[in-house]
């Protein structure tokens, strides 16, 4: 779908721009995430990645954040080509996050100075994106 820019009530076509590296995509949008998605950045790139301890390997988040309307997670994976194997990642993810609610709450409570407990949040809202 083509985006526009509004000039002096003319619409002109913005043109695409390739990222070379998926850190690239993450950062502008870590950097962005309240404007682009109104979610509270937890960490990522900008900050050291979350990372939840799973059997004998570690699954780092790219980008954790936090949607404080909905009192729930966000984990969002980058990926700069397509790839069915996110799928089977991100539900790798939803079940180690579900798993290791006391760590997410930790890093949250640490992050953004708050004061969460475990059944403050929605855990049937967490989202993988």
């Amino acid at each position: 779908m083509p985006v526009y820019k509004i000039n002096k009530l003319k619409l002109e076509p913005l043109s695409k721009r390739k990222f070379d590296l998926e850190s690239d995509i993450q950062k502008l949008t870590e950097q962005n995430l309240g404007t682009i998605f109104g979610l509270k950045f937890v960490s990522g790139a900008s900050n050291q990645e979350f990372h939840i301890p799973v059997q004998e390997q570690e699954f780092y988040m790219d980008t954790l954040a936090f949607d404080e309307e909905q009192k729930s997670f966000v984990i969002i994976e980058y990926k700069k080509d397509r790839s069915f194997s996110v799928i089977d990642q991100g539900f790798a993810y939803l079940s180690a996050i579900l798993n290791h609610k006391a760590d997410l709450i930790l890093e949250l409570n640490e992050r953004l100075s708050k004061n969460f407990k475990k059944q403050d949040i929605d855990w049937d809202a967490v989202t993988v994106s």
